[in-house]
């Protein structure tokens, strides 16, 4: 390379040989976290340095580019530099073109993001290079927006690809947005669709955040779409990427002598910023107290409050029919809040005029809708479901499962038909304490406390005590489990087929083999549920049969969470029926299902 400047020529492709069979043979690190950074410096003010590296790059052989590569866009310190070092490679040759815009990108998902912003800054810093932007961002949008990819791709993988998306979206610059916006308005569509149809909340968060800022892009001006979900990390870190952070000059490869004394000299500097801030903090603080004490009020004589009387609370109506009109027409806010707030305890002090509205009462929780803001107004109205359900349960399940799969119902209320069924069959089962039966303690986490442990001496003691204690005959130590009839015994056949009946049978706004296959899978867990619930009734041999035939019919089916539901009806038919009644009245069934599993 000596030769170069003197007017020479030469040839650098043996060089370029051994850096592409180095880093073939797993010595990318080695080598390049030496030759990138002395590479950097000797290009970013000699030209003829930068035509070098070009050719180094270019005269790798294909089998080993993608190594040589792959080592340059991790080691780079930034878009800038590595274009500085690559040129316009991506353009001169097929392979690297490849590597970066397909393979890194699309086919594989476990680099940072610094690496993605490595790859898509360096496409976007020459004009030539814009195109192959345009071209990574529409194959990404497509990718992205496929149901298929969305429905059998890792998380991992989603993710990534939507980082990148964002990360391009942050380098479109006004007339190419402009010329592509009807095509990103169009993949915006299909893919949130497909993203928000997932059964994963992470995917179904991945979906909204990427449309979002697609909307934002294309929308510069009108209204942007809006979601709402849990601002994570994750999601304030994919929000990051669409702004462009402006690139710092970098200097890795400063010889060890230069580097300390830049080190040593910036130090000194840091310090005395610090100290600064912290000796400029005194001052401030007495003015701010001065100041409070000049606002104080305490020379203030307080009012005589003691003959004050407290406003009156709106009373709740006490009969069941007086809630119905209140929650179906009162104008009264504060009113209708009391009756939101008491109508569970309500319901169960008065079971005899429950039973007698318990239909119309239901519809009415139903369709019910908050008002006002009242907090865990979604909680109150499932209890009071939840209350009605347990009073009368017949007519009520019947009216619920009945309206499960009836029209102009939103996909909202049928989970939460759902999830009322599975809630009071789990207090129908539950059995209740009579006369003076003790409740067994609730399994719980014991917390420790402080390290401590002299406090905690006689407890230890009497410990070792007992178990050093024989003891001959003594009586029952073990608290009495509560007992009682199983209330869901009797009408457990009433939750369940219903249910079960009508699965494939779709609506004009419901298709649970189709598009809704999110309540789908709801409707197997909550059937799986009652299957468990349903151990040692009447009903479990007839349920249990036809909840494998079930299974069998949705065996293949393409969402996980769905195939999880269905694993979960075949344990409970495990667990709640006995053995004699699956061999004998269920064994093709069970084989069948061995098969599949």
């Amino acid at each position: 390379v000596c030769f170069i400047p003197g007017g020479l020529d030469c040839s650098i492709s043996f060089v370029s040989h051994i850096l592409g069979k180095v880093c073939v043979h797993g010595r990318q690190k080695e080598i390049l976290s030496v030759l990138v950074p002395h590479l950097t410096d000797l290009t970013k003010s000699d030209c003829i340095w930068q035509r070098i590296c070009w050719r180094l790059v270019e005269c790798v052989p294909d089998r080993w580019m993608e190594a040589v590569v792959l080592g340059f866009v991790q080691r780079a310190p930034g878009a800038d530099v590595l274009s500085r070092l690559l040129g316009n490679l991506v353009m001169k040759n097929k392979k690297a073109q490849f590597v970066m815009t397909q393979k890194l990108l699309l086919l594989q998902y476990g680099y940072t993001t610094a690496v993605l912003q490595n790859i898509l800054g360096y496409l976007s810093l020459d004009s030539l290079r814009r195109a192959l932007l345009i071209k990574v961002l529409q194959e990404l949008l497509e990718t992205w927006g496929s149901s298929s990819a969305v429905k059998h791709s890792p998380a991992e993988q989603q993710h990534y690809i939507s980082k990148a998306i964002l990360i391009c979206l942050s380098h479109l610059k006004e007339p190419e947005i402009e010329s592509c916006r009807q095509e990103l308005l169009t993949s915006m569509m299909e893919g949130v669709k497909c993203h928000l149809d997932s059964s994963l909340p992470r995917i179904r968060r991945l979906g909204m955040i990427v449309a979002e800022s697609i909307s934002s892009k294309i929308n510069t001006d009108g209204p942007v779409l809006k979601f709402q979900y849990e601002e994570d990390d994750e999601a304030r870190e994919l929000k990051s990427l669409l702004v462009q952070t402006p690139s710092f000059c970098v200097v890795p490869s400063l010889p060890d002598d230069d580097r300390n004394e830049k080190a040593d000299a910036a130090l000194p500097l840091v310090l005395e910023s610090n100290g600064k801030s912290h000796t400029a903090a005194p001052h401030v603080m007495p003015d701010e107290e001065s100041d409070a004490e000049l606002d104080s009020d305490d020379d203030l004589i307080p009012y005589d409050m003691s003959e004050d009387k407290e406003l009156k609370k709106t009373m709740a109506p006490v009969y069941i029919r007086d809630c119905i009109e209140v929650l179906t027409g009162s104008e009264d806010v504060d009113k209708w809040e009391a009756t939101v707030k008491a109508l569970e305890s309500l319901v169960r002090k008065n079971p005899a005029g429950t039973r007698e509205v318990s239909v119309e009462l239901a519809k009415v929780l139903l369709h019910l809708e908050e008002k006002t803001c009242i907090e865990g107004f979604a909680e109150l109205r499932r209890r009071a479901q939840v209350a009605v359900l347990t009073m009368d349960p017949i007519p009520v399940t019947q009216y619920l499962t009945s309206q499960f799969y009836s029209l102009n119902y939103s996909l909202c209320q049928r989970m939460d038909i759902l999830d009322v069924l599975v809630l009071a069959a789990q207090e129908l089962s539950y059995p209740k304490a009579h006369g003076k039966t003790k409740h067994a303690p609730k399994p719980c986490i014991q917390l420790l406390h402080g390290s401590d442990s002299s406090k905690d001496w006689r407890r230890i003691v009497d410990e070792r005590i007992k178990s050093k204690t024989r003891r001959f005959a003594k009586g029952p130590s073990q608290v009495e489990l509560a007992s009682g009839p199983n209330e869901f015994s009797s009408v457990a056949g009433h939750f369940f087929f219903p249910l079960i009946q009508n699965f494939d049978r779709p609506l004009s706004t419901f298709d649970l083999l189709g598009e809704d296959h999110f309540v789908l899978g709801r409707l197997v867990h909550t059937l799986a549920v009652l299957m468990y619930l349903a151990v040692n009734t009447v009903a479990a041999t007839a349920m249990g049969k036809a909840l494998l035939e079930f299974v069998w019919a949705l065996r293949f089916h393409t969402d996980s969470y769905v195939r999880q539901g269905l694993l979960s009806c075949i344990s409970s038919v495990l667990l709640s029926l006995p053995e004699e009644r699956l061999l004998e009245d269920m064994t093709e069934e069970l084989l069948e299902t061995q098969s599949w599993l």
